[in-house]
């Protein structure tokens, strides 16, 4: 069993040196109030769509666009992320830090709008990454959208998942946490999932499409 210490931990998760770009987008997202992955967490998504080569990428809660960088600095030349959020004011934070970046616009798809009527418009098995990072109590009802979205191999990533340390502790009983380690449990015996959770930021599982 591993006795990481809390150095080592914070050691790992600021391995990767984030840019200026990334460090402007993290400030106009903390006075938005919306929380922005972790460096450990952003680190993990670009190695991910890396690793798929993804060229088609759906994001759910666009925030101020840390999230939408990471990915975006992962995928080829030509990949095309599509992220939505139903707010309107953290997708003009997340335009201005795509331009920072000097990301084409024909590269990032900004839709604003409710994601279950937005993903319900998207093709089948059209993309090669797929992350939930929107509201926590409604990733249930994300989740059939996303495994229809997503092409055989596929990633589905889900931020959130350890939920403030409360999910680990199975004496924490509030309503978000039993709803997300019920979807854990439910992910990771899914025979159609290849599934792991990655101890970085708020905890990020995920999953390749068989």
């Amino acid at each position: 069993m591993s006795s990481m210490r809390p150095a080592t931990w914070a050691y790992a998760e600021e391995f990767v040196t984030e840019t200026d770009v990334l460090d402007r987008a993290r400030e106009r997202a903390a006075k938005l109030h919306c929380e922005a992955v972790s460096s450990g967490a952003g680190a993990a998504l670009r190695v991910l769509a890396a690793a798929a080569n993804a060229r088609a990428i759906v994001e759910v809660g666009t925030g101020a666009g840390v999230s939408g960088l990471c990915l975006l600095d992962g995928m080829p030349s030509d990949g095309v992320l599509t992220t939505i959020d139903i707010n309107p004011e953290h997708q003009r934070a997340a335009r201005q830090a795509f331009s920072e970046a000097g990301v084409a616009a024909q590269r990032a798809r900004i839709i604003t709008g409710d994601a279950l009527q937005v993903m319900a418009r998207l093709a089948d098995g059209g993309y090669d990454v797929v992350l939930l990072d929107g509201h926590a109590q409604d990733y249930p009802d994300h989740i059939p959208h996303a495994r229809r979205l997503l092409r055989r191999g596929g990633v589905l990533a889900i931020n959130k998942m350890l939920w403030r340390d409360r999910v680990a502790d199975p004496a924490d009983r509030d309503e978000t946490t039993v709803l997300l380690r019920d979807l854990g449990k439910q992910l990771r015996e899914d025979p159609e999932l290849v599934t792991t959770l990655l101890p970085v930021g708020d905890g990020l599982l995920t999953a390749v499409r068989r």
